[in-house]
């Protein structure tokens, strides 16, 4: 009895250690103090991928020298190096579960998928069916010997090793939904529900499929009596209803036609769950890094007009369709409605002391045009206070002034928050008027300027809303103007017309259901490379890590999105981002040939040259180079100078508004 005791005892200290450490294995100090502890050489050539196993004490790597390198990074000691048998690029990497860290799978451009036993150094299977480069591999924790692979054909594939051993079956093709251009380049299965499957993809949507769904759907399809039957009017689903879920950016479906035009691609290159499996991570290759709630949905926020709202059949993508040709994109309401006549001021909720301190410091530094420190400041203070208008609408403020990609959108999001929690907020009022401009939906725009100047009568002729007035009035005339142009062509359509890229009904249905973000990072940028990571950083996920194409790694807090680290981690580009599965450890990798260690360093080590300590500078300079012409970034990326890359403001062509007047100038 004693013994049992003892071994109770021993077990219970051993799993509150664990927690302890799990728990406490990420913190803000040790992110700080976060430093190069080595780097493993042994690769020829760019590392593209790089991947743990469960217990940690493995790291494997794909390059594009073909070989495939397993080292032991406790020790800095490389335990095994292999040549693949692929005949071009390695792109990603995988240890199948539950083999004893024996299997590895990898992937690559050579569009094949092979499966190498490490134990005897040898592959043992050899899967062709790819037509494209083959971006990434997938694998789940429960299902031991299946795995799947994203290609740029648009297939995503299952293989099970214990069917077959030299074929694979087709998941999901999405050339049926988006054509014959459309390219597959990253994919993550759901940690904690196996059965959860995310895709990235060309252009801004990011899908969610359920594997269960469509394996039972198939099944049914093959079991049916008139299976091989089909009608003139009767088509097959490929997908069932309800097996997909499609998530994006609110504002970026809008903004596609003006990436389109400046040659600016839009591909997700990498999602992954959070720990718990309830928030998806998106890096999105020519924007930002999104984060999605699984559980708490939203939909994209857009206007909802009062009394003479539009039907849902004639607004679309916040414009007012003339031919009742729908784009593809309906923008859903946020359920808010505007309240109805004048406005009377209501009583604000007092800060606690050391929260109106923090409030006080973002108003000096938005006074001071730090627009990104007032940000910061408002959403650390937003974090503690997540009821309190007057932060969200001086946050809008700060976002409205510094104009980087996306500013606007966010701005406007606060802005609806700002009103919903208090209906009398004059400020944020005429910032959602200026946002709806600033983000072209100008008839929306004009609505809300109208609704303002009803509630607020003192402000109707202010120098902010006439300046807003004129803004608007013209931007209809030069769109009557360009109607005229193009004899009734209608709104910009996002389904495309050639054979070749025609997306389908089901598609169109499925973007239109899409859910927004909650969270969105800036600083980084990933223009340049479409297998860049992001990835969360702590056991409760608390850090938000991406790589970026000036060669740092950037780390955010998840729930802020304040930016709390920049680190120099090649000489080029950061591609890559592992974090441990257990301790405040970092492998990544990138164009050197090389992979870096990282963990916090002892306080006695006082120099650090790989920190980027201008934060502020990098990440402007970062918004310059995604709205800078692609010529100009390759003459960059070739040590060539670009003046006008390398001075002016960042975010894009958006002129000041030199006359803001009372409204919208100050932050209260």
């Amino acid at each position: 009895f004693a013994v049992v005791n003892v071994a109770l005892v021993c077990f219970v200290q051993e799993r509150g250690a664990l927690g302890f450490e799990r728990h406490y294995h990420v913190i803000d100090p040790f992110i700080r103090r976060l430093g190069l502890e080595a780097e493993l050489q042994g690769h020829s050539g760019c590392v593209n991928c790089l991947e743990w196993n469960e217990k940690g004490d493995l790291l494997a790597s794909g390059s594009d020298d073909q070989h495939t390198i397993v080292w032991d990074p406790l020790h800095h000691k490389k335990l095994l190096s292999m040549h693949t048998g692929h005949t071009a690029n390695i792109f990603s990497v995988k240890f199948l579960p539950h083999s004893g860290d024996r299997i590895l799978i990898t992937g690559a451009a050579d569009s094949k998928v092979h499966v190498h036993d490490l134990t005897v150094k040898e592959t043992i299977h050899m899967f062709g069916d790819h037509t494209n480069r083959v971006k990434r591999i997938a694998t789940a924790p429960m299902w031991p010997n299946t795995f799947w692979s994203a290609a740029e054909d648009g297939l995503i594939r299952q293989y099970d090793l214990r069917e077959n051993s030299k074929r694979s079956e087709v998941l999901i093709d999405l050339t049926e939904y988006c054509g014959q251009l459309v390219e597959a380049k990253c994919l993550t299965v759901n940690p904690q529900d196996n059965n959860y499957l995310a895709v990235g993809a060309s252009g801004p949507f990011v899908r969610l499929y359920d594997i269960r769904m469509i394996h039972n759907h198939r099944k049914s399809m093959k079991q049916s009596p008139s299976a091989g039957v089909h009608t003139f009017c009767d088509r097959q689903k490929p997908l069932p209803d309800g097996a997909a879920q499609y998530y994006v950016a609110g504002h970026l479906p809008v903004k596609l036609p003006d990436y389109n035009n400046r040659l600016r691609v839009l591909v997700a290159t990498y999602v992954t769950f959070s720990p718990d499996g309830t928030e998806l991570l998106v890096n999105m290759g020519g924007e930002q890094v999104y984060l999605f709630d699984l559980t708490y949905k939203q939909r994209p926020y857009t206007f909802l007009l009062p009394k003479k709202c539009h039907t849902s059949g004639e607004v679309q993508n916040g414009k007012t369709s003339t031919n009742g040709v729908s784009n593809g994109i309906h923008l859903h309401s946020n359920g808010f409605r505007l309240s109805e006549g004048r406005a009377h001021v209501s009583p604000q909720v007092e800060l606690p002391p050391y929260l109106e301190r923090i409030k006080q410091q973002a108003n000096e530094a938005f006074a001071c045009q730090l627009w990104t420190q007032a940000i910061q400041l408002y959403s650390k203070a937003v974090q503690k206070a997540p009821n309190n208008a007057m932060l969200y609408g001086n946050r809008a403020a700060a976002y409205m002034k510094r104009k980087w990609d996306g500013d606007h959108y966010d701005a406007l999001r606060d802005c609806l928050k700002a009103i919903s929690l208090n209906p009398c907020h004059l400020k944020a009022h005429f910032r959602l008027a200026r946002c709806l401009f600033e983000l072209k939906y100008v008839a929306e725009a004009l609505e809300c300027l109208d609704d303002f100047k009803g509630k607020f009568p003192e402000q109707a002729h202010s120098s902010a809303c006439d300046a807003l007035d004129r803004d608007i009035n013209a931007a209809l005339f030069s769109k009557s103007d360009n109607a005229e142009d193009k004899k009734g062509g209608g709104p910009i359509r996002l389904r495309a017309t050639g054979r070749k890229d025609s997306i389908s009904e089901d598609e169109m249905v499925l973007r239109e259901r899409s859910y927004d973000y909650k969270f969105r990072y800036c600083g980084h940028c990933n223009t340049t490379t479409d297998i860049k990571e992001a990835n969360f950083f702590g056991s409760n996920a608390q850090y938000i890590v991406s790589g970026s194409d000036d060669g740092s790694f950037f780390i955010w807090e998840k729930e802020t999105t304040n930016l709390v680290r920049v680190l120099q981690g090649d000489e080029s580009i950061v591609n890559c981002l592992q974090p441990h599965p257990s301790y405040c450890f970092l492998a990544t990798s990138g164009i050197d040939p090389v992979v870096r260690l990282w963990n916090p360093r002892p306080e006695s080590e006082t120099l650090n040259g790989r920190v980027v300590v201008d934060m502020e500078g990098a990440s402007q300079a970062n918004q310059r180079r995604m709205n800078a012409d692609p010529l100009e970034v390759m003459l960059l990326n070739m040590g060539y100078r670009i003046t006008g890359l390398t001075s002016g403001g960042a975010g894009g062509s958006d002129d000041e508004d030199s006359s803001e007047g009372q409204v919208q100038c100050r932050p209260s």
